[in-house]
């Protein structure tokens, strides 16, 4: 007598494994520092991402302000929406803090309008996590030349906080970027240190800052915050999950009420 096996039924719930959280994120053409999304998230979550078309000018001002082009940005949200995010991120710095707050609102707006469920930046994850670690004076650290980096000063100025530092490495080239190495990340937050600030951000998310953002909070002793750290802060808090990744005083915050108000 033979016994035949039985396959689970479809339907049945215990026949399938549990839903991950799925982010969707629209990166620039350039961006090639993906690996961090993925750090940052805890094993239940996936990001997926989509990538924008090629900006052929050389990196700058007018550059980071037509990175979010709203076709574009619309396409992109429509690859993506498919697989029911719970949130899509935008991962370009510049390209939210350049055209100032309403600029950025402007962008998180169109990509909700679009189809995402939530839209979130490196920026609007920043200042709910300044806020919520109220933090008002913030040492800057950037990768970029002087006429971006002061964006980015007058763009957290206008949201209410006080730049009191902004170092900058001016680089114009996002190869060399994504190849700075942890000393290079670690003096750049030294630097953004003076005079005594209640915050660093490390600005930029081709600028690889996860394996070492615990150290350097440990070193300097005020909370530091990367780009790719604050948005994907800001996507966990959007599902209502933990993210993942050292323990830092970001990390620590778990949920915090509220954290996607901007987004409204």
């Amino acid at each position: 007598m033979t016994t035949e096996a039985r396959l689970p039924d479809s339907t049945d719930t215990g026949a399938r494994r549990p839903r991950d959280t799925r982010f969707g994120m629209i990166v620039p053409f350039d961006m090639a520092l993906d690996r961090e999304y993925w750090q940052f998230l805890p094993n239940t979550a996936s990001v997926h991402v989509t990538r924008l078309p090629i900006i052929d000018l050389p990196y700058g001002l007018e550059h980071a302000s037509r990175v979010a082009e709203p076709n574009a940005m619309y396409e992109a949200v429509q690859t993506l929406v498919r697989i029911e995010p719970a949130a899509i991120g935008f991962g370009c710095t510049s390209g939210s803090f350049v055209g100032g707050v309403e600029f950025e609102r402007r962008i998180r707006g169109h990509m909700e309008t679009s189809g995402a469920r939530i839209a979130v930046t490196p920026m609007s994850g920043l200042v709910d996590a300044l806020q919520a670690l109220g933090a008002r004076r913030i040492g800057l650290g950037t990768p970029y030349g002087k006429p971006v980096a002061a964006t980015l000063a007058a763009y957290l100025t206008e949201a209410g906080f006080e730049p009191v530092s902004l170092e900058n490495l001016e680089i114009d080239d996002e190869e060399e970027v994504i190849a700075a190495s942890d000393d290079v990340v670690f003096e750049l937050a030294r630097r953004a240190m003076r005079p005594n600030p209640d915050a660093v951000f490390l600005s930029c998310t081709n600028l690889p800052t996860f394996a070492i953002l615990g150290d350097v909070e440990r070193a300097v002793g005020v909370p530091v915050l990367s780009a790719n750290q604050t948005l994907m802060w800001g996507l966990c808090q959007a599902a209502g999950i933990r993210m993942a990744g050292a323990e830092t005083s970001l990390t620590s915050l778990g949920s915090v009420p509220g954290a996607v108000a901007m987004g409204g």
